[in-house]
């Protein structure tokens, strides 16, 4: 054959159109109920949709999934594929539409702490609660009854009074007497680093 008579380089079938051909021709038949077919579409593009899947998602460990849903979304919409493109290009973007669909539910959902100090971030102000309680502990009894019935569980001082079968001016007395007492004793106590005491 003389160079003159080689077809030329533009002319050739790229082996990449080969394959797209085939694997279009796969989904095809897949589409129309063929299960060789089927699995023949998914064994060639696998590999395709995981490193474009990694590469767009930038999380290998999370990649399966989300092949497994591009493929589960595909399979499910295979009735309305045509062929008009190639079943490759068809694939990928329905991996992309997985990969930002899945960026969206991540981003709406809580985030994990990533702290180490997970004491504090265990119960917001646990701290505080345990201070609050041992400050309690050391107030009288009928302050620490009307303090918490008033100021904590929100009882009237009409409710409390009654609670404690005493008049009303006696359980204000009682309340503003647990204040001072309280906001003496925090005032006695060493601040902690990153601890504010109001």
């Amino acid at each position: 054959m003389t160079l003159s008579t080689l077809p030329s380089p533009s002319r050739l079938p790229s082996p990449r159109a080969d394959a797209d051909a085939s694997i279009t021709a796969w989904a095809l038949r897949a589409r129309d109920g063929d299960p060789v077919a089927v699995d023949r579409w998914v064994r060639a593009l696998y590999r395709d949709v995981l490193r474009y899947v990694i590469h767009l998602s930038a999380d290998p460990q999370g990649a399966d999934d989300l092949v497994q849903d591009t493929f589960v979304r595909a399979l499910g919409s295979l009735h309305r594929f045509e062929g008009r493109s190639s079943a490759r290009a068809w694939l990928l973007t329905i991996a992309r539409r997985a990969v930002v669909d899945s960026h969206r539910r991540a981003a709406a959902r809580p985030r994990v702490c990533d702290s180490d100090a997970w004491e504090a971030v265990v119960v917001p102000g646990f701290e505080d609660g345990v201070l609050l309680l041992d400050l309690l502990a050391a107030l009288p009894r009928e302050r620490r009854e009307a303090f918490v019935l008033t100021q904590i569980a929100g009882w009237s001082y009409e409710e409390a009074a009654a609670r404690s079968g005493c008049p009303v001016g006696t359980v204000r007395s009682r309340v503003a007497r647990a204040r001072a007492t309280l906001a003496g004793m925090l005032a006695e106590r060493p601040i902690e680093a990153g601890v504010a005491v109001a």
